[in-house]
Parts: C-alpha cells; structure tokens; sequence
C-alpha cells in the first residue's frame, strides 16, 4: 500500500490498479473493493492535502456536474457490464482520445470537455470501479498547469469519484465489517506514508519529465487493460 502510494502521489495514477489487483488475490472481493475505496480515498484526500493551494478548481467545477449526472443516470438504470468488456472499454478510452482532432482534444478548462469527460470518468467508476487512464488523459491536457496542478486537481476529483461509488453500490461499504479495524488504520496509515514520501520525488521532476512518463505510463496500463479484457474473451 505504502509502495501504490508512492506511485501514485509521483504521477497521480497506476497505483490504484495495482493495489487493486493485490488485494483481490489476497481477499474475498467485497473486502477487497471497501478496503480498495477506503485506501484510495485516503491517498487522494492526503495528496489534495498536501497540494492543496495548487489545485485548479475551475478545472473541477463542470467535471464535478458531469459526475453527478452520471450517478444519476446509473442510478436509475444500474446496469452492470461483464469483466471483459468493461476492460476492453478501459483499454480503448486513452487511445480514442489521442485521435480526436486537434479541437477536440481533451481541454479541462473548456465547460463542455468538463462536463463531457465528468460524464465518462464517472460512469466507467460505476461500471468498473476506476476510471481507468481516460482521466489522466483529460488532466493532462491542461494548458498552462504543471505537474503540481495536474495531481492536486485529479487527487480532488479522484475522492469525489470514490466518494461517489460508495454510495451508488451502498452495500460495499458491508465488506469493511469483516476487515480488522486494525488492518483499516494500517492501511489509511500506510496510503499517507506513501503520498508523503513521493512529495520530494515529483518536486525533484520537471513538468516535461512529468508529462513524457505520464503519458508512457498511461500507453503501459491502456495496454494492460486491452491484453487482461481480450484473454478474457478468449478464454470464455
């Protein structure tokens, strides 16, 4: 968890879809997923945190009603997709946005991307628990914010969307009642520890060197993605 952080606080990703997978190897799934939520709320509320004064709230303010329309969209469908599926979505999402033209790229401080993107991130973290690369994608467009900004503002929307998840699947919160609390307080501890250490890292980088490993790192777990959904469909 400390090492996820640490991934996580450097880039403002990744590190959740790999915690993701330990825990569920480790745990029965309704554990995992309330442990997965309370953990990645902790990172990304600790790294808001210590970002704070260089969060760009205008870039949230449409994310945030994209968001909620969302919920209330799924909400009143609830329509859950199969794993594979959902995957393969996941996978494609990155991929589509770096062939839009030129003015559609992803401008987080355009209203309409905002709303637009808010609409997409959401749904796919109702449908498959993450949002997946698209995110980092849409923060990563933003003109004018360095690498401080890009992870302050994507650590708040990631709490909202978390936040959000566990009250669309209200019972997931039942999977905490048979985690040690013991093991609930090492892990929130563990996800600050890591966020803390991976301050003095991203200071360390330049905004070039941050925006050249987001992006390999986001082609990496895109691709991951697409490999992990397509095996899936195969083997079915």
């Amino acid at each position: 968890m400390t090492a996820t952080a640490f991934l996580s606080g450097i880039f403002g990703m990744a590190g959740g879809l790999i915690l993701i997978g330990a825990l569920l190897a480790l745990m029965p799934l309704p554990a995992a997923m309330a442990l997965h939520a309370i953990t990645q709320m902790s990172s990304n509320g600790w790294r808001a945190i210590l970002w704070w004064r260089h969060v760009v709230w205008r870039h949230l303010a449409f994310y945030v009603l994209g968001s909620l329309a969302a919920l209330m969209l799924w909400s009143a469908i609830f329509f859950v997709p199969g794993k594979a599926l959902a995957l393969i979505c996941l996978g494609l999402t990155p991929f589509a946005a770096r062939m839009m033209p030129s003015n559609l790229q992803p401008d987080p401080a355009r209203a309409s991307h905002g709303f637009a993107y808010g609409v997409i991130c959401m749904s796919l973290m109702l449908l498959t628990g993450v949002t997946g690369p698209l995110l980092d994608s849409f923060f990563l467009g933003a003109k004018g914010t360095d690498r401080r900004g890009v992870v302050a503002t994507k650590a708040v929307a990631q709490v909202l969307g978390h936040a959000l998840k566990l009250l669309y699947f209200g019972g997931l919160m039942a999977g905490a009642d048979g985690l040690d609390p013991v093991l609930i307080v090492v892990a929130v501890a563990a996800s600050m520890l890591g966020t803390t250490l991976s301050r003095r890292i991203l200071e360390a980088m330049s905004d070039r060197q941050f925006r050249l490993w987001s992006g390999r790192l986001i082609t990496a777990i895109a691709t991951f993605y697409l490999a992990q959904g397509g095996w899936l469909l195969v083997a079915r």
